[in-house]
């Protein structure tokens, strides 16, 4: 059993909804913010300033992309350029952990950039708020999420014929301040992911809250309970 604190020292987090951007733009800044945060904390380290470093929340959504985690097996992935380009989507290699996965309209993707000395130096812990954070999400929707063990994300029905994934997580970490993170199929197109083999695990197939409900979900609702979700779990403000 996971107990949740809510932590008396509230931290400020800096909010962006990106809302529907290019992969590459939505990496480029994410690599512009990491670099400068990693290169605050060396610096007051060293004692040449007291700057404080500044954490930062950014929600968007992605045009069809599919990306390869660093670890990952480029055989899970089943396109070519050519057919890529038919599916209208583009491909990365990118430095976050994981294998391959799959973004698109529909799926809210998150990504924190924090530095997690405000809060905890334990990655796996993170990786499980952020899943405890999901799982309370759709569970406002009737929706049971499980963790599964060994696997990373958020599932339903684990460990029976019928498991299915909801949530993908991916993320990377240096000098413990993090960036990539989370994946998330509310009203995603679940064709997309018959071209790879989703985070490299061939058994096993996806879903999307639509799926599961049987109805368009409203994107920006779930947007903002998960948002709240956050705050709540890891005790921080929105500004």
């Amino acid at each position: 059993m996971y107990i949740w604190y809510l932590y008396t020292k509230m931290t400020d987090v800096h909010y962006t909804n990106l809302g529907l951007i290019d992969y590459k733009e939505a990496w480029d800044l994410q690599e512009t913010l990491f670099a400068e945060t990693i290169a605050l904390k060396i610096s007051r380290r060293n004692g040449e300033t007291e700057e404080p470093t500044k954490n930062r929340i950014l929600f968007c959504e992605h045009p069809h992309v599919y990306t390869l985690g660093k670890s990952g097996n480029e055989n899970h992935f089943l396109l070519n350029e050519k057919t890529l380009a038919l599916y209208n989507a583009t491909y990365y290699k990118i430095n976050r952990g994981g294998d391959i996965t799959y973004h698109g309209p529909g799926q809210l993707v998150v990504y924190p950039i924090i530095d997690l000395d405000y809060f905890f130096s334990d990655i796996h812990k993170y990786l499980r708020y952020l899943e405890e954070a999901v799982i309370q999400t759709i569970a406002e929707y009737g929706i049971i999420g499980e963790r599964m063990d060994g696997l990373t994300g958020v599932w339903i029905e684990p460990n029976t014929p019928r498991e299915r994934k909801i949530c993908a997580f991916g993320v990377k970490c240096s000098r413990w301040v993090t960036m990539h993170g989370i994946g998330f199929n509310i009203n995603t197109d679940l064709t997309y992911f018959n071209h790879i083999i989703p985070c490299g695990i061939e058994d096993k197939s996806v879903t999307s809250m639509q799926k599961e409900l049987g109805r368009p979900i409203d994107f920006e609702e779930v947007s903002a309970i998960l948002r709240e979700k956050l705050a709540t779990l890891f005790g921080f403000n929105y500004v």
